[in-house]
């Protein structure tokens, strides 16, 4: 336990970890309305889903809210539950292992480690959330967040792939670079802030001057490690629990997205996103309403780049919805209990986003 976390014998039982043993922890009903909502559109469209003659007797809204939660969930839960496995992972990892492979916070080389991190991580949106989350109770600067969590979304191998097949190779690396300098540049804006005095720092950060090997620390790691039925379950239930924090706020999130969707016709979206700046800004705010995960995201950023011929909003939405996501920033606001950096993301990022969508639609 962080030492934040003791209370000191003669003060009263406060602590940075808003732990208070003596107050029992109050229903999270946002999270369990959301989870039984999720639940029961779930399974209610999977036994319904053969029946045409049952469907067509529900109302049109409710068949489309019912069918989007149960595509939405059948294509990122392999994402979520890989993001458990790695959080659970991360929670067994000692922070200096964690500060040796992002390399040190606050510098250029430590920004670009923690993009590259997030680029390589094969997980949704939320499940790259998840670890972010973790990676910054283990020590991580919050310039190193930010880029983390910026550069990784849609650049997961298997949205790659979806990419290249629906605009090409040539867009598709363009996106990726684009989206890794956005990342570096907000991470190193975040960073000169804390040093500053702008925003709060980590508090679990630790300064130091020089890293230690990697290597050696993994594999110390690796013969020490339990490999029991037990401790696998552990570490399967731990990375559960300390994922509750983005569950919550996911789940709400596609309560709302999939409403949105049974109410309001994605093809009036679509037409209005043209080439144009207000095309762009119209992407803007549409990816700020419907956002809810890189996989729903990804074939509608690839219509709007097809159908619009707008290569920039294509753009806009998938990065304003990384920066505009109210689950991001209500997750980084817990995480870092602090609104001001929560708003800060989208501060400093749309601009970047709108400037280069507007470049990428002038090509």
């Amino acid at each position: 336990m962080n030492d934040c976390c003791k209370p000191k014998p003669s003060e009263p039982t406060t602590s940075c970890c808003e732990v208070d043993q003596a107050v029992p922890s109050r229903p999270d009903y946002l999270l369990w309305i959301s989870t039984a909502i999720v639940t029961i559109s779930y399974f209610s469209y999977l036994l319904m889903s053969g029946r045409t003659d049952l469907l067509s007797e529900l109302p049109a809204w409710l068949v489309t809210m019912t069918s989007s939660i149960y595509q939405l969930i059948n294509k990122m839960w392999w994402g979520l539950a890989m993001a458990v496995v790695f959080v659970g992972l991360l929670e067994r990892v000692p922070r200096e292992l964690v500060i040796s492979a992002l390399g040190q916070g606050g510098t250029f080389k430590g920004i670009a480690r923690a993009t590259a991190a997030g680029v390589l991580l094969d997980l949704c949106s939320h499940g790259i959330l998840m670890v972010g989350t973790k990676l910054y109770e283990r020590g991580a600067s919050l310039g190193q967040l930010m880029a983390f969590l910026i550069a990784s979304p849609w650049n997961s191998l298997s949205l790659t792939i979806i990419l290249i097949t629906l605009i090409g190779w040539g867009w598709t690396l363009s996106f990726i670079l684009f989206s890794m300098a956005i990342g570096i540049v907000t991470g190193f804006i975040f960073d000169r802030l804390v040093a500053r005095g702008v925003l709060p720092a980590n508090p679990n950060h630790t300064n130091t001057d020089s890293t230690p090997a990697i290597t050696p620390q993994i594999m110390v790691l690796i013969k020490q490690a339990d490999y029991s039925p037990n401790a696998i379950g552990k570490l399967l239930w731990d990375g559960l629990k300390d994922s509750r924090m983005v569950f919550r706020w996911l789940f709400f999130g596609i309560v709302l997205a999939t409403a949105i969707r049974a109410f309001i016709p994605l093809d009036t979206y679509q037409a209005l996103f043209g080439p144009t700046v207000a095309g762009l800004f119209l992407t803007l705010l549409a990816a700020t309403i419907i956002e809810v995960c890189s996989e729903g995201s990804t074939p509608i950023a690839a219509d709007i780049i097809t159908r619009a011929a707008a290569p920039g909003n294509g753009f806009t939405f998938l990065m304003a919805g990384v920066a505009t996501d109210y689950t991001e920033v209500m997750v980084i606001r817990d995480t870092t209990r602090s609104w001001k950096i929560a708003l800060f993301l989208p501060l400093i990022t749309l601009p970047q986003v709108l400037v280069i969508g507007w470049f990428l639609n002038q090509v």
